[in-house]
């Protein structure tokens, strides 16, 4: 599992390359932001998290793996309450949280329309 990649993943980076092409600039991966978002909008008070599927236990594509299925049942629940903690955190202190998942992100261009109404609107 060490080698397993926490952020700068092929689905982040694309979609970063997303927003950089239409000039919207925003800091990556911040570690001293609970959570460590994907992207954050600080002076918007606006954090984005790409949700893979199988780390973030999608009621539509996860699968428990065959081998180790209660580590895995356990860890996945983990991560879960985590994000639940989390998105309760950012709304608690009056910032926009947004989670897509990572099958959201073939339709790029609503995601990236979305963010751009909720930034013109601060």
């Amino acid at each position: 599992m060490s080698l397993i990649k926490s952020s700068e993943t092929k689905l982040e980076k694309s979609f970063r390359k997303e927003l950089s092409g239409l000039g919207l600039r925003y800091r990556k991966n911040v570690a001293n932001l609970m959570g460590k978002p994907d992207v954050a909008f600080i002076g918007k008070k606006l954090v984005i998290f790409i949700d893979s599927c199988f780390w973030h236990g999608c009621k539509r594509h996860f699968r428990v793996p065959k081998s180790n299925k209660l580590y895995w049942q356990v860890k996945i629940e983990k991560n879960k309450n985590r994000d639940k903690e989390v998105t309760k955190f950012y709304k608690k202190n009056g910032w926009i949280i947004l989670r897509f998942w990572e099958h959201d992100l073939k339709n790029a261009n609503k995601i990236i329309e979305k963010i751009r109404t909720i930034l013109s609107k601060k």
